[in-house]
């Protein structure tokens, strides 16, 4: 009976140390793509491939719930062994709502169109907080809980002299408890060190979004801006204060080229193609244009929101309208100063009200970080649509495949 109860407590412990492989590569693999598809380098590296990416990041994503299922199957009968081990409960604890966590906020930013800007908005800074915190734990939990720290006496190397020695004779390995403690807290020093302040800086501009107040980091850029392009363009009463009360949420501000730098020498922008006259403007030129102030909100792809931005600039209908479009033309092509990006609406599509050629944000210049000093905004579409470092305007007759189009990005980026 005794050695029956061994057998089945040696195969129940093997299932859970498969369960917890399993589940420490699925946490690795979805750690990996998630940063690769945040970062703003691997967007220009992956290119189509990102598309793929993010597929695969959220079928991993769906499939991590497996080891869950399983293991709560297994659950009670865990839980009794574990008796009065508190530290292992609150582990599993942990674990399972870290895991439960990232498959929730995950899947409603998988659906962000089916629920909604705001809804994707709060799962992704869900997603963000749960990240942020629960990767530098599981990997401190991991590589704490290896054998090679918790079993010293395998790391022993006999050499055939040992072997050869009595029993009596063999050198017996001492207890490395106060190495093992001193690379688990050297572990959870330097994940700390390296994470931590990354994850306050995250933090605390992530609260300001979270519970409505207006951002700052736009004001930062602004003040920081690289272009250098004189006279800066007045603000109208209505941008300054700004007529919605200024942005409320944080921008992440993503780019797949170097972010270029403009001076009165080098910035000009231009309206050509299928068009009776044929414009083209310099700084100082452009910033005398006749601006309108609106207040709408920006809504990105990947699921986070800024809201009510209160945009000063030229309404894109009235420029078209000046230029005079020939009979044939059918599409708007928007190139980005940077010389990669392009976009494209229909001519329907940019007919409409509220799509504007942007020079000021919240009453401040557009910096160059975030597009600046001329951006195009399409507030009824995904951010993709709003080119940066908007610099030339073509009409053309047949149609058009932007940038993020040819690397698996839907046409239809409506909201």
């Amino acid at each position: 009976m005794g050695e029956l109860l061994s057998r089945i407590r040696k195969g129940f412990g093997k299932k859970l140390a498969l369960l917890h492989t399993w589940n420490g590569w699925i946490v690795v693999i979805l750690a990996l793509s998630g940063l690769m598809l945040l970062g703003g380098y691997w967007r220009g590296v992956l290119g189509e491939g990102r598309v793929w990416l993010k597929w695969i990041h959220i079928v991993i994503g769906i499939a991590s719930m497996l080891p869950v299922v399983f293991y709560l199957l297994l659950a009670a009968k865990h839980w009794k062994q574990l008796k009065e081990k508190r530290w292992q409960k609150l582990n599993i604890l942990v674990v399972l709502g870290l895991l439960l966590g990232w498959f929730l906020s995950g899947v409603l930013l998988w659906q962000f169109r089916a629920v909604g800007p705001r809804l994707a908005n709060s799962a992704l800074w869900i997603h963000d907080m749960l990240t942020w915190g629960g990767i530098p734990y599981v990997i401190y939990h991991s590589i704490t809980r290896l054998r090679w720290l918790k079993e010293p006496g395998k790391r022993t190397v006999k050499t055939g002299r040992e072997k050869a020695m009595p029993a009596s004779d063999k050198v017996v390995p001492q207890s490395v408890y106060s190495r093992r403690a001193f690379v688990k807290w050297t572990i959870g020093a330097g994940i700390a060190v390296a994470v931590g302040p990354s994850f306050l800086k995250w933090l605390n501009n992530s609260i300001g979004s979270g519970i409505g107040e207006s951002s700052t980091n736009m004001n930062q850029l602004a003040a920081n801006n690289g272009n250098q392009l004189l006279p800066a363009p007045q603000a109208l009463p209505a941008s300054s204060p700004p007529i919605g009360g200024g942005a409320q949420g944080r921008f992440r501000l993503y780019t797949v080229t170097p972010i270029p730098k403009f001076n009165n020498n080098n910035w000009s922008f231009t309206i050509d193609g299928l068009v009776d006259n044929k414009m083209i403007w310099n700084w100082e030129q452009f910033v005398a244009l006749k601006r309108k102030a609106q207040v709408s909100d920006f809504h990105c792809v990947t699921g986070w929101s800024v809201y009510n931005n209160t945009w000063e600039g030229i309404r894109l209908k009235d420029m078209l309208q000046q230029a005079g479009i020939q009979p044939g033309a059918k599409t708007i092509k928007f190139h980005s100063a940077d010389g990669v990006y392009t976009d494209m609406l229909t001519l329907e599509q940019a007919q409409m009200e509220d799509v504007m050629i942007a020079v000021l944000h919240d009453g401040n210049p557009i910096s160059n970080d975030f597009g600046g000093p001329v951006r195009l905004i399409v507030p009824k579409m995904y951010a993709y649509k709003s080119v940066k470092w908007l610099s030339r305007i073509e009409v053309i007759e047949g149609t058009d495949i932007g940038y993020w189009e040819q690397r698996g990005y839907s046409s239809d980026a409506w909201v």
